[in-house]
């Protein structure tokens, strides 16, 4: 979020998912053009595979070897997830998945659908028919809703496992979908598989008791730099669920382009919307498009925060509308990368309409508690400026019954009475960030140099950007939100963000490979006990995650500080 040189623009982003398989097929030409470190090992592996050839042995697909690696694996311990558990207790023989098992659900639609989700995951790779239903019983995979102590509180759940069966007891449908998550990775890695394998499918016996460390577990996907469509949008939030990540932060309008439908300023997204970085086509969502993104995201357990950044970040807008500019001249549509430069022009009582019809259509459309008025990097606005229409701004958003949230310049211009501060710096102690927290100001923690998902892993990554420093596994993982902004009680800390940032990345698997390892630590922070953080016990922990995103056709950085099965 600093002025950088234009990047070479990346392919277009493609227009849909294709399927686990074809992604898995894919996988391995796209990490090996761009990962250095992977290119000496694919020189051994075919060097070997040549002596084998010579010695009369066979040489087995990177996808088949991968489903050797991971199938018939004994059960993964009970403590060995991500996010780590609040609590386990192993013992006890463990359970199988066989053809006589069965799913049982809670009689409601969330219920039902919670069920119908995980037997959709673990039908094709087990070849078990996994009947779903309401009807009471004893054995298989039961879900169990209204259940377990009150201190499970909203996201919590409780694992039990057994040679009977898994019980899942929450007392809500989040915490069921969240003890879901956690089921999936007890099983092998193969279990993600699109095909059928050959298992077994065992869950280690014992208990596992869970709830968040922070209520506010978030990431952010940037549309607006390169625009990424519906199915690429839902395919993130899936691999963000699987991390009991609760909310998806869009970044819906920039410099470069805005990218949803607004009814009373239709050319907002017609022409506004018509490019990205590098000059690409762009795009938009339409209402409907944006409701299915927030539906999807709904039934995955997460609430979706959308941005419109301003006063600054504005010159898509500008470009759709002349009477936004404070001389009445539209400037031209932007496709680079510096920042800092655009107004809307905070004098103008158009302005206001502009912000109050913007803010009313999103908030008619997003049944999430929270709209985000972005705030950052207004450089063109005067500072007194700048604070008044900050002022108006948060005014609007709270008469439509949002929640305003900002990014933490927002603590220099008084933010409104629960208000939230969203913190993108490097060093945790800008003043008026903290003393905003100790009056109450609550804050969300996205240091760029420890959680932005965009920036490079080394001098090497072909992705990315360094202004923040290069933010390996390590780096990103292993610091305590609670103690990160000096001077601030730890109990202003609403919670942590991963954004991403598109100025260089336009596909699917540019995300995954920038998001992967690092999303999963970031997610931990979130979500797990200050007492369960240790770097060397994560970074045996998410190794294992290596096979379960081959398994999904993820494409992820093959960190040399993570010691991956098979390397």
């Amino acid at each position: 979020m600093v002025t950088v040189r234009p990047p070479t623009p990346g392919p277009a982003a493609t227009p849909g998912p294709d399927s686990r398989t074809d992604r898995a097929r894919r996988k391995g030409s796209l990490v090996r053009r761009i990962s250095a470190p992977d290119r000496p090992r694919s020189s051994v592996r075919l060097l070997c595979a040549l002596l084998l050839v010579m010695t009369g042995g066979a040489m087995a697909t990177t996808a088949t070897a991968a489903a050797d690696r991971d199938r018939g694996a004994p059960a993964v311990g009970l403590d060995r997830v991500v996010p780590a558990p609040a609590s386990v207790s192993p013992g006890g023989a463990p359970y199988e998945i066989g053809p006589d098992t069965g799913i049982r659900v809670p009689d409601t639609r969330e219920g039902r659908r919670i069920g119908d989700r995980l037997a959709e995951v673990l039908r094709p790779s087990t070849g078990y028919e996994l009947p779903v239903g309401t009807r009471p019983g004893r054995g298989g995979i039961t879900l169990k809703l209204g259940a377990g102590p009150a201190e499970l509180g909203d996201e919590g759940y409780r694992l039990r496992s057994s040679a009977a069966g898994v019980t899942i007891s929450a007392r809500t449908h989040a915490g069921l979908f969240h003890g879901v998550q956690t089921l999936r990775q007890l099983l092998p890695a193969a279990v993600e598989r699109d095909s059928e394998q050959p298992g077994p499918w065992t869950v280690a016996g014992g208990t596992v008791t869970d709830t968040p460390r922070y209520a506010y577990r978030s990431a952010m996907l940037d549309v607006s730099r390169h625009f990424f469509t519906v199915e690429q949008v839902k395919r993130y939030i899936d691999q963000l669920a699987m991390y009991k990540i609760n909310k998806l932060h869009l970044h819906l309008s920039d410099d470069q382009g805005w990218r949803l439908a607004i009814d009373s300023w239709p050319r907002l997204a017609e022409y506004g919307g018509s490019t990205q970085v590098g000059g690409g086509p762009g795009g938009h969502y339409s209402k409907a498009d944006y409701r299915e993104i927030v539906d999807h995201a709904a039934s995955r357990y997460l609430e979706v925060v959308p941005e419109i950044d301003m006063p600054g970040h504005t010159n898509a807008a500008l470009a759709s509308y002349p009477e936004l500019n404070c001389d009445g001249i539209a400037p031209p549509l932007y496709t680079g990368t510096e920042v800092g430069f655009s107004s809307l022009c905070v004098g103008k009582e158009i302005t206001y309409d502009f912000v109050d019809d913007v803010v009313r259509e999103l908030a008619e459309l997003t049944p999430g508690r929270y709209l985000h008025i972005g705030g950052d990097e207004a450089h063109a606005t005067e500072h007194a400026d700048y604070v008044a229409f900050m002022e108006r701004a948060q005014a609007i958003v709270t008469k439509y019954g949002k929640t305003v949230v900002g990014w933490h310049q927002l603590t220099g211009a008084d933010p409104v009475p629960g208000a939230i501060a969203q913190y993108w710096g490097t060093t945790g102690t800008e003043e008026e960030v903290v003393a905003a927290a100790k009056s109450g100001t609550p804050i969300v923690l996205s240091p760029a140099n420890r959680s932005y998902l965009d920036m490079k892993y080394d001098e090497n990554t072909p992705l990315g950007l360094s202004w923040a420093g290069y933010v390996e596994a390590r780096q990103s993982y292993d610091w305590d939100p609670g103690s990160y902004l000096q001077g601030a009680p730890a109990d202003a800390v609403l919670g942590v963000e991963a954004p991403i940032w598109t100025e260089t990345l336009s596909t699917s698997d540019h995300i995954e490979y920038m998001a992967f390892p690092r999303l999963p630590g970031i997610a931990e922070l979130g979500w797990s006990p200050a007492e369960t953080h240790d770097w060397e016990d994560y970074r045996q922990r998410v190794a294992l995650q290596g096979p379960r995103w081959e398994a999904l056709g993820v494409d992820y950085y093959r960190s040399p500080q993570i010691p991956w099965p098979g390397e």
